[in-house]
This record gives structure tokens, sequence and C-alpha cells, in this order.
């Protein structure tokens, strides 16, 4: 079995880089695949958002980039069938510093990952919102970049930095990295401003641009706070819809 291992990156917050993470690896589990999800963001938003609590989780991904705690060990079956996750605590808002002096450092995740990756069809790397160690290392271990990107003003500022962060880890890391998909996402089809940056977006990335775009809608916001999946909350929904739509595309490519 081939798995395929994307990190969903992003130097820009509040583009819906864990929502994406979330529901797009529901949307998979859903139709039958195996799907790890790995919070790799201090904030740990992907492990509240399923309704973990991130101050009482111990292990976490902390111990096993960090320290030497199997990643098995830290995998928690999720409440979805075939959606697993490795945590994130409070503990990794260190790691950055910790990484500094370690042997290999931009590795640890991938070394962590290694044994575990070939039970999963799927694996998503939910990024912190910067390209410090931590994304780089997510950048190391994945084979695949999932950018999201917000639907707003300047919202192609920014990415030529992520894409020259990931050409240095493909020259120097990673020669297998490359974008697998641009998602546009937080559409709101009132505002022409909305449609133009979809233009845009598809005119300076046309093979990676998703044909899938994500609607604004407050189900998904919601659902977070009820540590709810979109497939769970309102499976009916527009949100819900997309995201299902999403996972056919990201099948379709393999």
């Amino acid at each position: 079995m081939t798995t395929r291992i994307y990190a969903l990156a992003n130097q820009k917050g509040g583009v819906g880089k864990t929502t994406t993470a979330i529901n797009l690896g529901a949307c998979l589990a859903a139709a039958g695949k195996t799907v790890l999800l790995i919070d790799v963001d201090p904030q740990a938003n992907a492990t509240s958002s399923l309704g973990y609590d991130k101050s009482k989780i111990n292990p976490s991904i902390y111990d096993a980039i960090v320290g030497e705690t199997p990643l098995d060990q830290v995998v928690i079956v999720g409440r979805c069938r075939g959606l697993d996750v490795v945590p994130s605590s409070l503990a990794l808002a260190g790691a950055e510093v910790e990484l500094v002096n370690m042997i290999a450092r931009e590795r640890r995740l991938e070394r962590a990952l290694r044994p575990l990756a070939p039970f999963y069809d799927y694996i998503f790397l939910d990024c912190p919102p910067s390209l410090g160690l931590l994304t780089v290392n997510a950048l190391t271990a994945a084979r695949g970049v999932l950018i999201p990107l917000q639907c707003e003003y300047l919202a192609l500022e920014g990415l030529t930095h992520l894409h020259k962060t990931i050409r240095l880890i493909r020259d120097g890391l990673n020669p297998n990295l490359r974008v697998f998909g641009v998602l546009m996402t937080m559409f709101d089809p009132r505002l022409n401003l909305a449609q133009q940056v979809v233009e845009e977006v598809r005119r300076h990335f046309p093979r990676e641009a998703f044909e899938t775009i994500i609607p604004r809608t407050v189900r998904l916001s919601e659902a977070p706070s009820f540590g709810k999946t979109i497939l769970e909350y309102d499976p009916a929904g527009r949100g819900a819809q997309a995201y299902q739509a999403l996972a056919e595309e990201v099948m379709a490519r393999g």
C-alpha cells in the first residue's frame, strides 16, 4: 500500500488549514480510506476541534518529536471510523527551541512516522502558521503540500515565501516534495473580490488549484466548538458537500 503523506501548510493563519485537515480526513475515512491526522501545531486546534482536551493530552506529538516515544503509542483511535489522531499539546510550544541543538533536527518527525506510515492510506500533517522547525519537519516528512488559500485580498501574498521554503526543502532534505494542490477556502459568492481571487489563483496555479472551492459557512465555523467534524455536525450542508467533493478530487489525483 502506498501511503500518501500531505502537509497542510501556509504561514498565514486563519486560512482553513485545520478545518481542511479534519474534514478532508473525515470524508476520506467515510469513503473507506484509513487516515491519520497529526497535529503539528502548538496551538493544538485540530486536537481540540476533535473533542480532546489539549491541556490533558499525554503523551502527544511532542513526545515523539522531541522525545523517544514511539508514535504508535501516541495515536488515538478516533471516534470516526478510519480517522485516527496524533494529538498536540501545550508542551509542543517549546519544541522549536529544543529542536535547535538536536542531531538531524529536521528529520525528527520523518523518523517517528516511518514505522507507522504503512498502516494508513493518507496521513495529514496540520502545520503551524509559520515556517519554523516544526513546519520544516512536516515538509521533510511529507510527499506533497496542500496549501489552503483564503479567498480574500492579498491571498497570494506570502505564497512566494512558502514556495521558496518548499524549494529549499526539496533541494536539501526531501527531493520528492511537491505542491499537491492549492485549495481555495472561505469563498463568499456575493463578493466580486472573492471571484477575482479564484481567477487569479487558477491563472497562477492552473495544475495545482483544486476545482473544489470551500464556501464560507457558519456550520464549518461552529463544528469545532462541539468537537465534531462537519460530517457529524451538518452532514447535508454546503460545507460537508464541499469537503466530500474535495475528497473525491484528492482520491482521483492519486
